[in-house]
């Protein structure tokens, strides 16, 4: 390990990295000072301890609450995928696009649970039939895989609002909301792969959220969607602004903004496909 070269690779991706960890400066000054084995012996150990100091902190109560409702989302997803994404009726060339987002949202799961460490709750078992209202979904064949995309797709869209609807409350953790912001815009990739791989199965579906139009008949994921027909943006109502081509459409408003989602309609949501 070459610890001066690593500090300078770490002060160029934080310059606050220094003042973060003084006054322990002077120990890496003279760390020199140790006996040659000694300090090889060491780095490791001081190394950590630096990084923790400058970076660990405690989660408070508010931040803990919000990061397990996101890993109650993120078991649902994850699981999903690792239970129905590597089956023998996913087309060939569908197969990369949706291992990735499995590979994602097992690396979300992850993140979470090393942040909440002991504080994690424990994984529910799921129903991803929804007590048979998605029943197709247990078919190995074309039919079950249409409608495992429409799941997949809800659930990315419902991760895309949760994880924004509780932005505010990580205010206090920035590097734990950046993490998350990070994550929302994963989930938002997810969910427009997911639509262009319907839309070329035939589903009449946009690659973006129009209004409360998911493409998916089923009533238990209108909740996902809910109050994405909201056409007021900081107390204007923009389809009645003038524009250069006449008035914005309420379709073309809803297009044009992501709505967040309340924490009470995504555990609701969560709730659907427990196992009962």
């Amino acid at each position: 390990m070459n610890l001066l070269n690593l500090f300078d690779e770490i002060n160029q991706a934080d310059p606050e990295f220094a003042d973060r960890i003084s006054p322990r400066r002077d120990a890496i000054k003279n760390i020199t000072s140790f006996g040659s084995k000694v300090a090889v012996a060491a780095m490791p150990f001081v190394f950590s301890t630096l990084v923790k100091k400058a970076y660990g902190q405690a989660l408070s109560p508010q931040v803990i609450e919000v990061l397990n409702f996101a890993l109650t989302a993120e078991y649902l997803e994850s699981t999903y995928y690792n239970t129905y994404g590597q089956r023998s009726n996913i087309p060939s060339g569908d197969r990369p696009g949706i291992e990735l987002i499995r590979v994602d949202e097992n690396n979300h799961k992850k993140f979470l649970l090393q942040n909440l460490g002991s504080a994690a709750i424990s994984e529910p078992k799921f129903d991803y039939t929804a007590g048979g209202t998605f029943a197709d979904l247990t078919r190995n064949d074309s039919v079950g895989y249409d409608t495992f995309l429409a799941l997949a797709q809800a659930f990315e869209d419902n991760g895309v609002r949760a994880y924004k609807g509780q932005a505010p409350a990580l205010m206090s953790a920035p590097a734990i909301l950046t993490a998350a912001l990070n994550i929302h815009s994963v989930e938002g990739r997810h969910a427009a792969h997911l639509r262009y791989l319907r839309q070329r199965r035939g589903v009449a579906v946009k690659p973006w959220i129009t209004g409360v139009t998911s493409g998916i008949p089923a009533a238990p994921v209108a909740l996902v969607y809910a109050g994405e027909d909201n056409v007021t943006q900081g107390g204007v109502n923009l389809t009645t602004l003038p524009g250069a081509s006449g008035n914005a459409t309420a379709n073309m408003v809803t297009e044009a903004y992501d709505e967040p989602n309340t924490k009470e309609n995504v555990t609701n949501i969560v709730k659907l496909f427990l196992a009962k």
